[in-house]
């Protein structure tokens, strides 16, 4: 069964009324009054994406009704869905997702573990590109930094930090550590150097504590400024396929982009009409001033 890659541009979504209230009565209560409480528009956006996306997955891979289950969050805030004795009888699909930039994204594997992060390469807020270098400094190896800042320009380098960055976010959500993980016994081995739009690299490898991983990282480029790295844990085997030998990587899967149309065409409200949550929608400012100026 083919894993799953989605994407949806939510920097260019502008909701009309009926997409946002639509979109507000197919995701849970608690999602959406959590939804509602961003300051920021973009961010507000970005949340319900994510929403409509797992949904869609659930429904559309797993068997379910979009009005048949519950999805639930870990101690760490990541999104789940209980195993009941109700679950449909298909594989145990492991998913993870993100959103930053203009893109909200969803990786989803059967019987795999996956992390998925998408990374927009954009100038640091108030410090030059090689103060900002300075201050992470501790984020990377020496041998990551030295692929970075040989990268060419100010901005190119800031490309390749960029690209480590997703890289090292996709190996951590997929094992679920958080933040208490030391991200320098994580050392990625770039290749290639450049990337081009349309493209999925399955060549970097990646050690941990100086050991080469049995890890699989897919990257592409959503746009030109949009880094997107998947992390693919080891595939779950039956015996029989372990016996024959015939266990093999499944071939690289690029990025689908979805409409709005698409995010809810398998949607059944769960909640009444609220006129006064797009009131409030509608209120909010797109973004920070310091954000959208760079935009």
């Amino acid at each position: 069964m083919d894993g799953v890659r989605w994407a949806f541009r939510c920097g260019s979504w502008v909701p009309t009324r009926s997409e946002w209230t639509l979109a507000a009565r197919c995701v849970q209560l608690e999602e959406k009054e959590r939804i509602g409480q961003f300051v920021f528009a973009k961010d507000a956006k970005s949340a319900m994406a994510g929403r409509l996306l797992i949904r869609k997955l659930v429904c559309e891979k797993m068997g379910f009704a979009w009005d048949g289950f519950r999805l639930e969050r870990t101690a760490r805030g990541k999104p789940f869905l209980p195993r009941t004795s109700s679950t449909p009888s298909v594989p145990h699909w492991n998913f993870n997702m993100s959103h930053q930039g203009d893109y909200a994204v969803l990786a989803a594997e059967p019987g795999r573990q996956v992390g998925v992060d998408v990374m927009k390469t954009s100038r640091p807020g108030s410090s030059s590109i090689q103060e900002f270098f300075r201050i992470m400094n501790r984020q990377f190896t020496d041998l990551e930094w030295t692929n970075i800042r040989k990268a060419g320009t100010d901005w190119d380098q800031l490309d390749m930090f960029y690209r480590h960055w997703a890289l090292k976010e996709s190996f951590i959500k997929a094992i679920g550590t958080g933040l208490g993980f030391d991200l320098q016994r994580v050392e990625f081995h770039i290749s290639p150097n450049q990337m081009r739009e349309g493209q999925v690299y399955r060549q970097t490898r990646m050690y941990l504590d100086n050991e080469e991983e049995d890890w699989t990282f897919e990257e592409s480029l959503l746009d030109k400024d949009h880094h997107v790295a998947v992390a693919l844990g080891k595939p779950d085997i039956s015996t029989s396929e372990a016996d024959s030998g015939t266990v093999c990587e499944a071939p690289p899967l690029s990025f689908t982009l979805l409409s709005f149309s698409d995010l809810v065409s398998k949607a059944t409200p769960l909640l009444e009409e609220d006129p006064a949550y797009w009131e409030r929608f509608q209120s909010k400012k797109e973004a920070p001033s310091r954000q959208t100026e760079q935009q």
